[in-house]
């Protein structure tokens, strides 16, 4: 971000938060505000009822615990136990269903919120209120930002597309609909890339001539007409990404913003390696979807494929890198990722990017 004038009185530190987002990630900012309107509509005997695969459900437990609710939290199979001891600790009952995949335990949720009367789903991603929740963090964007500066471009990971509403909301209520927005997600976990796709839009090409990734399925969502990609498998490590399909409020909202949208997919080896120099860089270690984010930052020539230079010739631009947090890493995953990288980089060759609907190479080291 390109430096402004100070004040030579003026401090030159940074205000440190008491605390910082209190589930480990953006989520609790759109979930607690979804709790907290449940409550208002129904009471102190609301049962909130969630499906998670880790991040959302945290948030959930969380905000239950301040304001004393019941929570029930519905996990695919294969959720780690340290995830779901931090749920039990902050009181909520966990249930792991006998499904892989997030879209199962949801079946299983729904099912229990039309058995019980006092339950409510809380959404994972796609709901107007919790990216109302979600905004709050363009406003302080906005605030915090000097001279009225409007970023260049603001970039996010993207998985079922609830990071994403949240931001498109907030960026309309700033005045910042003409921000582009760079959504990243990782190769094996890119539904809102490829839901992207099965649309008219940025992509390159006929839609008609555009390939979806094998198995994965096309479907039409009439009351936002466009189409959706439901992907059969996730394969990529990036799990807090591993939606198999988005929501399709938020694909319209991305296709018709006057910014638009640059939809990238990056292998998951490029993410390690980005996930490593942050915490090398500044000492904090992020999960994949967040080191996603900032892969191309670490990596200038790619960097430029999604913000030129401005067309005054300026060497420098200003853009918002958002990281999502997230409780779903350690430092044995961080040494995981050194061999996984060492290996693959001394395996040779190049990574490949796509960026709305064609690909490029870019250099491992």
């Amino acid at each position: 971000m390109s430096t402004n004038h100070m004040n030579r009185d003026e401090k030159l530190w940074l205000e440190t938060p008491l605390m910082l987002q209190p589930s480990q990630s953006f989520k609790y900012r759109g979930i607690s505000h979804f709790a907290q309107h449940a409550l208002r509509m129904h009471g102190q005997g609301v049962h909130l009822i969630i499906a998670s695969s880790g991040n959302a459900g945290i948030a959930a437990a969380c905000v239950a615990k301040v304001l004393k609710l019941r929570c029930t939290i519905y996990l695919p199979h294969g959720v780690s136990q340290p995830t779901i001891e931090l749920m039990r600790r902050e009181g909520a009952e966990v249930v792991v269903t006998e499904g892989a995949y997030y879209s199962q335990a949801l079946q299983c949720a729904k099912a229990a919120v039309e058995a019980e009367p006092k339950a409510v789903m809380v959404p994972g991603y796609d709901d107007p209120i919790l990216w109302e929740g979600h905004a709050s963090m363009v406003h302080e964007m906005q605030r915090q930002l000097l001279d009225g500066i409007k970023p260049d471009a603001i970039f996010c990971s993207l998985g079922g597309g609830g990071l994403a509403g949240g931001i498109i909301e907030g960026c309309k209520a700033v005045g910042w609909d003409d921000v582009p927005l760079v959504g990243v997600e990782t190769h094996g976990s890119n539904c809102f890339y490829q839901s992207l796709s099965l649309n008219e839009g940025p992509f390159v090409g006929e839609v008609a001539s555009r390939a979806i990734s094998e198995g994965t399925r096309a479907e039409r969502n009439v009351e936002h007409d466009v189409h959706i990609a439901h992907l059969s498998s996730l394969p990529s490590k990036a799990t807090s990404l591993g939606a198999s399909s988005p929501s399709a409020a938020i694909v319209k909202k991305a296709l018709e913003r006057k910014g638009g949208i640059r939809s990238v997919c990056i292998p998951d080896e490029m993410a390690m390696q980005a996930a490593i120099n942050f915490a090398e860089d500044h000492k904090t270690l992020v999960e994949l979807a967040c080191s996603a984010t900032i892969a191309p930052a670490y990596k200038p020539s790619v960097f430029r494929k999604f913000v030129p230079e401005s067309a005054s010739g300026a060497n420098s631009v200003n853009v918002i890198l958002v990281l999502c947090g997230g409780f779903k890493v350690s430092l044995a995953d961080m040494e995981e990722y050194r061999r996984v990288v060492a290996a693959d980089v001394a395996a040779g060759g190049d990574w490949v990017v796509a960026y709305n609907g064609d690909t490029f190479a870019a250099s491992k080291v």
